[in-house]
């Protein structure tokens, strides 16, 4: 999907379209009054970060992860929206029924993203027997994208490609709204141009090394020789990059998976302190375990393994877990849990960031639900 979150903001506020928009920073409810200037970055104070932007603001050099306070700096008159993730998982729903409704091969990879595997809808077709399969598949990507506009008023962009690794790049190159088809022979034009992070799987560090090398682009990365990759990278890593750069994938579409956990996490504006702010933070900790309860029972799984993430004022993260004797998706079964992990940290420092998880899950019903665990009844205080 294309710029998603600030394209179904766009739809609530068609006034913005065209104007560098921002979102992030804040969440539901923090939104401007009707009627009431939407704020610029220009004065904003925070740590917020991006989560994402408008084409027009990311043209002004911001993009999603950037903290907010540094876009104000290069964008300070890009307007400012709170995340809406219910309403973005609900426009998520309606843009993959609107695919599964023509073809059934798909592997979600988010909120914003799939893969789809077209081989046996384009092979099969009746119509255009004239045309070759790669034609039949631009036309088949072409309709999913009319689909998804009709289904949502939201536009994306589709990689026609033979694997997924390709098709991961392609899909990025003529946004917003592009289709792009390319083959293997397409390769050596179209790919090894372009930067060797344009490559989902080569991150930062990795990046940085490969430039140590003397290599920036995919094309310098497909000429490098194999043994160096190897001996730089090991084994594995390396002859994946070598691979990789020659656009070689044979990774099958995944239909179905199940998830390890389901979690939430926030990241405040401002570091609590577990005393001073001992309301603020029970609200938020309540909060948090009611939206994945929520997650749960929407997905419908229940879990047995509870954990709790802290990270504080100087970046120091924490976790603690506890197993439950039966699996649950009941928000205070998980509260009164999580409050026993909280238990067993030392708050001796402002914090920054508070998550909970559920993990060990299992699907409703193939477990007979029991009573949860032995502990303090939830609703009170915890911090401090």
């Amino acid at each position: 999907m294309d710029a998603f979150y600030a394209s179904v903001e766009l739809l609530r506020h068609p006034q913005l379209r065209g104007r560098p928009v921002v979102i992030g920073g804040r969440r539901r409810g923090a939104e401007p009054a009707r009627g009431t200037a939407i704020p610029t970055l220009r004065h904003y104070a925070g740590r917020g970060v991006i989560t994402t932007a408008t084409y027009e603001a990311r043209a002004l050099g911001v993009h999603s992860g950037m903290g907010l306070m540094k876009a104000a700096q290069l964008a300070p008159d890009a307007l400012l929206l709170p995340a809406d993730f219910d309403e973005y998982r609900r426009y998520s729903k309606m843009f993959k029924d609107a695919v599964r409704q023509r073809t059934p091969e798909i592997e979600d990879r988010g909120i914003d993203e799939i893969y789809i595997d077209l081989t046996d809808c384009v092979m099969s077709a009746t119509d255009g027997a004239a045309l070759n399969p790669w034609d039949r598949a631009r036309e088949s990507a072409a309709s999913l994208q009319q689909a998804v506009y009709d289904a949502t008023g939201l536009s994306c962009s589709i990689g026609v490609t033979p694997n997924k690794l390709l098709a991961k790049i392609a899909s990025d190159l003529d946004k917003p709204g592009g289709l792009t088809v390319l083959r293997e022979a397409d390769i050596p034009a179209r790919i090894w141009p372009l930067s060797v992070r344009k490559v989902n799987g080569i991150g930062p560090k990795a990046g940085a090394r490969l430039d140590t090398l003397g290599i920036a682009t995919i094309g310098q990365l497909a000429q490098a020789p194999p043994q160096l990759l190897v001996e730089t990278f090991g084994t594995s890593y390396g002859t994946w990059l070598h691979d990789a750069a020659h656009g070689r994938d044979d990774r099958a579409v995944v239909t179905y998976s199940e998830p390890k956990s389901i979690s939430r996490e926030t990241t405040f504006e401002q570091d609590l302190h577990a005393v001073g702010d001992r309301a603020r933070l029970t609200q938020i900790f309540t909060d948090l375990c009611v939206r994945v309860a929520g997650d749960l029972e929407r997905k419908g799984y229940t879990g047995k393994k509870v954990g709790l993430k802290l990270r504080f004022d100087n970046f120091r993260t924490v976790t603690r877990d506890c197993t439950l004797d039966a699996p649950t998706c009941d928000a205070t079964v998980i509260r009164r849990a999580a409050g026993s992990c909280l238990k067993r940290v030392v708050l001796d420092r402002r914090i920054r960031l508070l998550g909970v998880r559920v993990g060990a899950l299992c699907r409703t019903g193939e477990l007979a639900l029991s009573g949860g665990v032995d502990g303090e009844k939830s609703g009170g205080g915890l911090f401090g």
